[in-house]
């Protein structure tokens, strides 16, 4: 399990596309207080924190530098090198989820180790992983499942775990991405298990805890995809949620990159998941439905949201939309 030294100064390099500042974006977002600020090179991209060098974030605090977008390919281009040495030269430890691995560059890699700092790369898994054993673990546990990736799946975990503490209940988010783990400060980087043991590595990420407490599992992938469904269904069987929350983006009608295949009707994929589920925890529930509504106006959602919930007879909500609809949804999880 990784523990992540925060704060964080986000660098951005030089990429010009919004879009590639995900995990910028994400940190910004959702862990604000880990986020010191921002470097960027001549033509990067800013997502609005104050600008500080390398030298002057560890004055104000920092202890890393997180790589916080992605390159074509996941590499890290050689003319960033200097600008990385130079944070591990001002007593900064590096963070990325990248493909290409920090400790696969020699430069930095011989510069971390004049100077004792750390290259972490996130999608490193622990190296002591055991297979599943299938054993109930006694808390409560949450976990979002999707009808296709890049949903939504992370943000409804996120936002269901503050929505929680808000209630006065014990929660904990549970990261199974990079860019999840990188927010949360620790867990489990699914995508890069080897594919027996990573039932286990969901058992390792949501450990046995008070029977009041909730963790909330940030969900992988989809049972519906034709590439990722492995890790969706180990995730699903090692964390033994006792409830799930479907994720859909209604805009969509095929799997993202995979036009021939169409996505799943909710209540197929409920009942899919639910009868899959059932194999490691015989009393698992869906508490409802989280929409990704970006797409439509305010308007649009709730009469979705509305008519969606009817048809399922769950409750539907979109998470960063909150209001009325997600109190519902929060309070359908916790009964």
């Amino acid at each position: 399990m990784l523990d992540l030294p925060r704060p964080y100064l986000l660098f951005l390099g030089d990429i010009s596309e919004r879009g590639y500042a995900k995990t910028a974006l994400g940190l910004r977002d959702w862990a604000p207080e880990h986020c010191i600020g921002e470097y960027n090179l001549p033509g990067g991209v800013s997502i609005g924190l104050p600008r500080l060098s390398p030298a002057q974030a560890k004055t104000a605090g920092a202890r890393s530098i997180v790589i916080g977008v992605a390159t074509p390919g996941g590499a890290i281009p050689d003319h960033w090198l200097p600008t990385l040495i130079e944070a591990l030269e001002a007593g900064l430890d590096i963070v990325a989820g990248m493909h290409a691995k920090l400790n696969d560059m020699p430069a930095l890699r011989s510069a971390a180790s004049r100077l004792g700092r750390q290259l972490i790369d996130v999608r490193t898994p622990a190296s002591n992983i055991p297979i599943g054993n299938g054993k109930k673990r006694s808390g409560k546990r949450l976990l979002t499942v999707g009808t296709d990736c890049a949903l939504g799946k992370k943000y409804t975990a996120l936002a269901l775990t503050r929505a929680f503490i808000a209630r006065g209940v014990r929660a904990d988010f549970r990261a199974s991405g990079q860019t999840g783990i990188m927010i949360a400060g620790g867990g489990m980087a699914m995508d890069a298990v080897v594919a027996d043991f990573a039932a286990g590595a969901a058992e390792m990420l949501s450990p046995e805890n008070d029977s009041d407490h909730w963790d909330v599992i940030e969900g992988q992938g989809s049972l519906f995809h034709p590439a990722y469904a492995g890790v969706s269904l180990a995730l699903l069987h090692g964390s033994q949620p006792d409830v799930i929350v479907l994720c859909h983006d209604p805009s969509r009608k095929t799997v993202l990159g995979f036009n021939d295949y169409k996505l799943p009707d909710l209540q197929e994929a409920i009942d899919l998941t639910l009868r899959l589920g059932a194999r490691t925890n015989p009393h698992i529930r869906c508490a409802g439905v989280s929409m990704n509504t970006s797409a439509l106006s305010q308007a649009e959602a709730q009469k979705l949201c509305a008519q969606t919930s009817a048809e399922l007879a769950l409750s539907v909500a979109d998470p960063i939309r909150g209001g009325a609809m997600f109190d519902a949804l929060v309070e359908a999880c916790l009964a």
